[in-house]
């Protein structure tokens, strides 16, 4: 097999076709590059490293089947921009299976995501309100996104309901400051019914490790409960304020 050597001249000489390869797809199907540029490099350099080593840009992150050109072309390589991509993953998933070509929309939405990530998460500055509701429509949540919303609800951004849905002795060992209603799963569909108000509402929903209240999200879903968010790993993944009784 044809070892590539990545900082010979050869090779930065077809990474440059690659990028060129690149905006010539953008332009023609109107997409645009992830906005990671991580992404970019990484599937850049494996389509550049695979033009090198079998004569086309395979897809770098599928193996390539067959060891001579004939089986190659034989078999169902992946060539970027592949079928697969164009017609199926871009137009239901907005980005190729690599990543490196997206629909716009797909690519401002990741940007924004991956922004509330490092706001939620190194805390450099407080959310904004399309920030607070961008991330209050996520279905799995973690401690620090959980925080910075119930700071987001308490500056008036945004509203949900924080559902409790252990059990009421666990409940008074510690719960959530910001904890709207006690719904133990012992006793889900009859205690669910007094929140049936707010079906149309924001929910989010938290047990002890996140697999009582991952249950109880779907549950509620089925009930007619339109958003529904869940602590992922539970209380005990949460940094924030909690209190006894």
């Amino acid at each position: 097999m044809q070892q590539v050597d990545m900082n010979s001249s050869e090779f930065q000489a077809e990474l440059e076709k690659t990028w060129r390869f690149v905006e010539k797809v953008n332009s023609q199907f109107g997409f645009v590059q992830h906005p990671m540029e991580d992404v970019n490099e990484g599937v850049a350099m494996g389509l550049a490293r695979n033009r090198l080593m079998y004569g086309k840009r395979f897809c770098p992150c599928f193996m390539v089947i067959g060891k001579t050109k004939d089986e190659q072309n034989s078999a169902d390589n992946r060539i970027c921009p592949c079928k697969p991509a164009i017609e199926k993953e871009i137009p239901e998933d907005g980005k190729c299976h690599c990543g490196i070509f997206c629909t716009p929309e797909y690519a401002t939405a990741e940007k924004q995501n991956s922004e509330i990530e490092e706001v939620v998460h190194q805390h450099s500055r407080g959310l904004t309100k399309e920030e607070a509701t961008t991330l209050l429509s996520k279905e799995q949540l973690d401690g620090d996104e959980l925080e910075a919303l119930l700071e987001a609800r308490e500056l008036g951004m945004i509203d949900f309901t924080m559902l409790d849905v252990r059990e009421l002795m666990e409940y008074k060992m510690g719960h959530i400051v910001g904890t709207d209603a006690l719904v133990p799963t012992s006793q889900f569909y009859s205690a669910i019914e007094g929140q049936n108000d707010k079906k149309r509402g924001a929910v989010i929903v938290y047990c002890h490790t996140g697999s009582r209240s991952f249950q109880v999200q779907h549950a509620m879903k089925s009930l007619g409960f339109k958003q529904v968010g869940n602590l992922r790993y539970g209380i005990i993944s949460f940094g924030g304020e909690v209190q006894r009784g």
